[in-house]
């Protein structure tokens, strides 16, 4: 392997190069017209343009991305996450065209992308999972009254392609439950192609706890423990951390035995996580979906471990990562990752596009890393994830890293769009975070009392 095209924008894209260069290749990047500019373009050796801005005319086309890492002579690609990193397809022509996949086999993506099947893979690996329905494909209805009275109210229905928090709605009774089914499945056929859902128990006071594996194919696997993401709006995450917090050592120790049989259960190779839901009071763990790919949040496994994830994966990828000893993965301190959004919290947490007129980054150190894809004077499109950077604090213990993050992002200096800086702040700064007691309607519950916070200037 001697030079590597990454299939992806921004952060990430700068992410994987810093981690390339370090492992001596070199790196070719991809942009949309709307990123000529981008630093994840200029940072890179050499940069193809692949179509206009919209991610269906350039960062979601197999054959543009393909063609472009043969136009370069790139030997491997890299999808990072979103975009293209969850698709067998393209995984398939990437092998097919000599190169190296920096990610799992085609055959795995595919069975764990889809919903219900991965947790058919999950039950017969010994693994626990929430109860859910048969898949109904779009314009497939069952008995839904027989399959709703077995999974139970309240529930989600969820689109089997779904990810991202998006292809998931809550019913709470019978009423609308049909009606709920026919919009899902019509949405996910639009957003994934694939119009099939299935029904799953809603946890109604939950956390969100995922362990980070790394798969060595039919020689095992390993755990490089948990992250937390219980804080999340519209059943996207804003804030993670490691260790998870409160978590009996017991839970801990079971909910990584789990992942981990998981993955050799299925030969599983390279980066991924197997995320789960967890009843808060009763610590009941079941298994939610798993993520073939490396995640947003991995920086913050990163930073307790000190370990580099990406170079995990190259490494694999090139045939030079053939054992790992579990006892030899542990983790130091605390670390907190906060989401920065382009998106106005007071209204419901609408994406903000516009032009970051100003954009000025804390100082990295050794206990606070940023990673952005965004600089002063670039515009943010609606054309993508309106994720401006991501701060990652540690510290000794979870106090420490809890005030570090708040610095942070107090230090931020943003003008020209709204962003979700102060709410961050409120959210570290609440009592019930302060004590441990997340999860996933953290947010909701707490809503008017963290956007008080920001607007009487208690974060300013």
């Amino acid at each position: 392997m001697r030079k590597i095209l990454i299939a992806n924008r921004g952060e990430i894209a700068r992410r994987i190069i810093r981690s390339a260069r370090a492992s001596g290749l070199k790196t070719v990047a991809v942009y949309s017209e709307a990123d000529a500019g981008a630093a994840h373009v200029e940072e890179s050796d050499e940069a193809v343009l692949i179509g206009p801005a919209p991610a269906r005319e350039s960062y979601l086309q197999h054959t543009r991305v393909l063609d472009a890492a043969v136009q370069c002579g790139a030997d491997a690609i890299h999808p990072g996450y979103g975009f293209l990193s969850e698709s067998a397809e393209f995984a398939e022509a990437v092998s097919q065209a000599g190169m190296a996949w920096v990610g799992p086999s085609p055959a795995l993506i595919r069975a764990m992308g889809d919903k219900e099947r991965a947790r058919e893979i999950a039950r017969r690996a010994g693994v626990p999972v929430v109860p859910g329905s048969a898949r109904m494909a779009e314009g497939e209805r069952l008995d839904l009254d027989t399959e709703a009275a077995s999974v139970g109210f309240p529930l989600l229905v969820k689109a089997s392609a779904g990810g991202g928090g998006i292809g998931m709605r809550r019913v709470d009774g019978p009423d609308k439950l049909a009606e709920t089914v026919a919009a899902t499945q019509s949405m996910a056929t639009k957003s994934f192609g694939d119009g099939t859902v299935f029904l799953e128990r809603f946890v109604p006071l939950a956390r969100h706890v995922e362990i980070q594996i790394f798969g060595l194919g039919g020689s095992g696997a390993v755990h490089l423990f948990e992250r937390d993401c219980s804080l999340q709006r519209r059943f996207q995450k804003v804030i993670e951390e490691s260790p998870a917090p409160a978590l009996p050592e017991s839970v801990r120790a079971a909910m990584a035995e789990a992942a981990v049989s998981l993955c050799v259960a299925t030969g599983y190779a390279g980066a991924g996580t197997v995320e789960f839901i967890m009843d808060a009071h009763s610590h009941d763990f079941y298994f939610l979906e798993m993520n073939t790919r490396i995640q947003v949040e991995h920086p913050v496994t990163e930073m307790v471990t000190g370990l580099d994830l990406v170079s995990m994966q190259i490494d694999y990828a090139r045939g030079e990562l053939v054992q790992l000893d579990q006892a030899a993965i542990t983790t130091t301190g605390h670390a907190i990752e906060c989401r920065l959004y382009a998106e106005n919290p007071a209204k419901f947490f609408m994406p903000s596009p516009g032009r970051l007129s100003r954009f000025d980054l804390p100082e990295q150190t050794a206990d606070l890393r940023v990673d952005s894809g965004y600089r002063a004077g670039e515009e943010v499109t609606t054309h993508y994830d309106p994720m401006l950077a991501k701060i990652i604090a540690w510290g000794a213990d979870r106090d420490r890293a809890r005030i570090r993050a708040a610095e942070a992002l107090r230090e931020l200096r943003i003008d020209g769009i709204a962003t979700n800086k102060d709410f961050l702040v409120a959210c570290l700064e609440s009592d019930g975070f302060q004590r441990g007691e997340v999860h996933t309607g953290f947010i909701d519950e707490n809503r008017k009392q963290l956007l008080s916070a920001t607007t009487e200037g208690k974060t300013i």
